[in-house]
């Protein structure tokens, strides 16, 4: 399977602007900005979108390694939380409540644990990735 995405850029860095797509249509022209990225100017950027993928892709794997443990979770509901410092990624910080009445706790955390290094968007990144596991039993 291969996924595709395209991004156009024009002008300078500063005074410039781009937008990106994404194959599926799901994303079409979406406008990035050297201010949405360095300066928190309303837009979207290149680390919110990392931060989008972990945080799915971590839930995903959450949910395949509970399966593994017998437990189905009504709800899994991560925030990621990307750290871009000195023009580098320095850190994700996932954040997950899982709401699974009955479980038990310590194989919800273990599941957690699995997930977090086993999840393909985890593996890619280069950085620290930081957990934190609420459970709603």
């Amino acid at each position: 399977m291969e996924r595709k995405a395209n991004a156009v850029w024009k002008g300078g860095l500063k005074d410039g602007s781009g937008t990106f797509s994404v194959e599926s249509g799901l994303l079409k022209e979406q406008q990035v900005t050297f201010r949405a990225r360095f300066e928190n100017a309303p837009g979207t950027n290149p680390e919110e979108l990392i931060a989008a993928a972990h945080a799915s892709c971590f839930s995903m794997a959450l949910s395949a390694q509970l399966g593994e443990r017998g437990i189905t979770a009504e709800a899994i509901e991560t925030v990621c939380t990307i750290t871009f410092e000195d023009l580098t990624l320095t850190r994700s910080l996932l954040q997950t409540v899982v709401k699974a009445p009955g479980a038990d706790t310590a194989k919800v955390e273990e599941a957690a644990a699995a997930a977090k290094t086993g999840c393909p968007i985890s593996k890619v990144l280069k950085l620290d990735v930081a957990l934190e596991v609420a459970v709603q039993a």
